[in-house]
């Protein structure tokens, strides 16, 4: 799967299955609205209309079903007929795990998707998680050729035209930033420590005309970073803190997303277990699905300030590694006392949410983070979890999720309950809480919230990912789609917007017309 180059094309043309095995995937009901005619060129002379239909009547979906047309050359597989109201109606996690069962081998192959247009999005980017890039299988590196998998989407329903170029080339940026952002996760920390995240950080700058502001090391001391720097201090390569910035002219509003980096978790020295341990190369989620969002972002054209702030660590032991009952001054002037040196994403994340605040002016600040196991026990596997100080941006995040596949679940956000957790008596606060068994995961973004302040005027929104960041031990590249769809309507993308829970509210009353002048809000 590494080597495996993802097309989508309005027209996949037409080809022998034998000599271009083929996928046809999607609802039952949909499937039967596929004309023969469009399916013809790419399955005959192996399969008549009559084995097709056949093959059709024989698929049972509970949830997913399958059934071979030709050897193992051609197959149509059904998705689920209906989703639950919690669940995206593309059924994106699904499609994943059909791709990966029975995609066909091959070369050269092809996938035919047949959804509605409102689905397309989240069908595209769940067929991007089916093909991670990272392997170190020595067998990939004896391969020389490369795999192509041409998709082509057959809409049915309502505004069921053919598939646009500036679709196509939507569907292209966002897939490649989902695959980008699996790919950074994937990658151990022998080969993804600080330095080779900042050459990430730096290539996507290249490629979109932007350089990338970076504090390092020391300079994060002398600058009040308090946060990242005792976080990554231990480590042999530095922590920094690292901004791509996109200022468009005509910009109404200033958004910033801030990503969790901590490119390998030990623990610290509250040390991870043996069996907890292997995965904490996964504890960089956060910022691989912001640098991934933001490269698709900015791509397919941003109108407004766009901020990408990645928090970059590695949580070490060695000599220099913060010790339980050290007190940090982090970037918010604000002190910790530290009594747990494994609640380390939090620290870092309330630099950078700090800084968003002072320093880049945010109306907007969104984190994403790796933050708490509590978070699958919360809202599962397949949610993430979303704590904010907006509640039309709680669901907007929710609507969002289905939208796009990328799952969203609120957690109950009420500080006046739960901050007191934090109470230390020697610092403004602990790091960690005192009753886990008292909504952690709720709390350690309250943590977050804290360094910005409760009455911060601004939105504030945390999507603490460590669950769906991963499915058994491949990447997801979950929350590239995610950001993509909830700010698309501040992107110039058509398709962006169709998936985006929000726009500009053309109905203000008119005591808010002031405040409106001055800035657009996505909401």
């Amino acid at each position: 799967m590494a080597n495996v180059q993802l097309e989508f094309q309005a027209s996949a043309g037409e080809a022998d299955p034998q000599s271009r095995p083929l996928l046809v995937l999607g609802q039952l009901h949909n499937l039967h609205r596929l004309p023969w005619a469009q399916l013809r060129g790419k399955l005959q002379p192996r399969v008549t209309e009559e084995i097709w239909q056949s093959a059709l009547s024989t698929l049972n979906p509970n949830p997913t079903d399958s059934c071979p047309l030709y050897l193992n050359y051609a197959t149509v597989a059904a998705l689920p007929s209906r989703v639950s109201r919690h669940n995206s109606p593309s059924a994106a996690q699904f499609i994943t795990r059909l791709v990966r069962n029975c995609l066909p081998g091959g070369v050269n192959r092809c996938i035919v998707m047949v959804c509605e247009r409102s689905e397309v999005f989240a069908s595209a980017c769940a067929l991007a998680r089916a093909f991670p890039l990272f392997t170190h299988r020595s067998s990939a590196s004896r391969r020389t050729e490369k795999k192509t998998v041409t998709v082509e989407f057959f809409l049915v329903g309502q505004n069921n035209g053919p598939i646009e170029v500036a679709t196509l080339k939507c569907l292209a940026s966002a897939t490649e930033g989902v695959r980008l952002a699996a790919r950074i996760v994937d990658t151990p920390c022998n080969e993804m420590n600080t330095d080779n995240f900042l050459e990430e950080i730096k290539k996507v700058g290249k490629d979109l005309g932007i350089t990338p502001t970076i504090i390092r090391d020391e300079e994060l001391k002398e600058r009040g970073f308090g946060g990242i720097y005792g976080v990554g201090k231990a480590a042999l390569h530095p922590p920094a803190l690292a901004v791509l910035s996109h200022t468009p002219d005509g910009a109404t509003q200033t958004i910033a997303w801030v990503g969790k980096g901590i490119v390998y978790d030990t623990g610290g020295l509250s040390i991870k277990g043996k069996t907890t341990m292997p995965g904490m190369k996964r504890d960089c989620g956060g910022a691989a699905a912001i640098l991934g969002a933001f490269k698709a972002t900015v791509k397919q054209g941003f109108k407004d300030n766009l901020h990408a702030v990645f928090c970059l660590a590695e949580n070490a032991v060695g000599p220099r590694a913060t010790r339980p009952d050290d007190i940090h001054v982090l970037y918010s002037g604000k002190t910790v006392e530290i009594n747990n040196t494994d609640a380390e994403g939090r620290l870092i994340l309330a630099d950078g949410v700090a800084y968003a605040c002072k320093d880049l002016g945010a109306d907007i600040i969104l984190d994403m983070a790796t933050l708490t196991g509590a978070q699958g026990i919360a809202t599962g596997k397949y949610h993430a979890a979303v704590l904010t100080n907006n509640e039309e941006w709680e669901k907007a995040c929710v609507k969002a999720g289905r939208n796009c596949g990328d799952l969203v679940h609120p957690l109950v956000y009420c500080p006046e309950l739960h901050f007191s957790e934090f109470t230390s008596a020697v610092a403004d606060m602990k790091n960690s809480v005192a009753d886990r068994d008292n909504t952690p995961s709720s709390c350690a973004g309250l943590f977050i919230a804290s360094h910005i302040g409760f009455d911060w005027p601004g939105v504030w929104v945390h999507v603490d990912i460590a669950a769906p960041v991963h499915a058994g031990e491949r990447a997801t590249g979950y929350g590239v789609a995610l950001l993509l769809s909830l700010f698309g309507g501040a992107s110039e993308d058509p398709l962006l917007n169709m998936v985006s829970p929000l726009g500009c509210n053309g109905d203000s009353p008119p005591d808010d017309m002031e405040r409106d002048s001055k800035r657009r809000r996505l909401i």
